[in-house]
């Protein structure tokens, strides 16, 4: 296989083409079904992602990927990654890459992304703003919900 037919072109919302080597895109199930089905070429639009997060995409799946199996990476140096990986995204770029991560289904970045969210948001308000979500409850229906859920409340 040559050189050229390893890489796949991933094309943003925006327009943005990214040639990205085809370990790396097939981190994603959704690409990954794309080309099993062979229904694209070598350039796949992926309509609902932006290139600003598409490229943050890629940075995470090119850390994760075992390119030509050069995986001498230890779990713990990938876990440091991860964590500064996120650490400065503020909360609209951290919901892009849920939204991204889910569309494109890598189950690792929807994972490490939801706990950065989990890790940085910490009360019901900061969930409500955070996910734009209404709080509906009367006062009493609020109390019973966490009278009866305290388990999920506990430090």
């Amino acid at each position: 296989m040559s050189k050229s037919e390893k890489k796949i072109v991933l094309k943003s919302l925006d327009n943005e083409a990214f040639e990205v080597e085809k370990a790396v895109a097939l981190q994603s199930q959704t690409i990954w079904v794309m080309c099993e089905d062979k229904c694209v070429g070598n350039e796949i639009p992926l309509e609902n992602v932006t290139g600003q997060i598409l490229a943050k995409v890629i940075d995470y799946c090119k850390k994760h990927a075992v390119v030509d199996g050069d995986g001498d990476e230890s779990s713990e140096e990938l876990k440091n990654w991860d964590t500064e990986f996120t650490k400065n995204m503020d909360q609209s770029t951290l919901f892009n890459m849920i939204l991204a991560a889910n569309y494109l289904n890598i189950k690792s970045l929807l994972n490490l992304t939801c706990q950065a969210v989990a890790d940085k948001t910490k009360t019901i308000d900061e969930f409500h703003t955070f996910l734009n979500i209404e709080n509906n409850f009367t006062p009493e229906e609020e109390a019973q919900i966490c009278q009866e859920n305290l388990w999920a409340f506990d430090d």
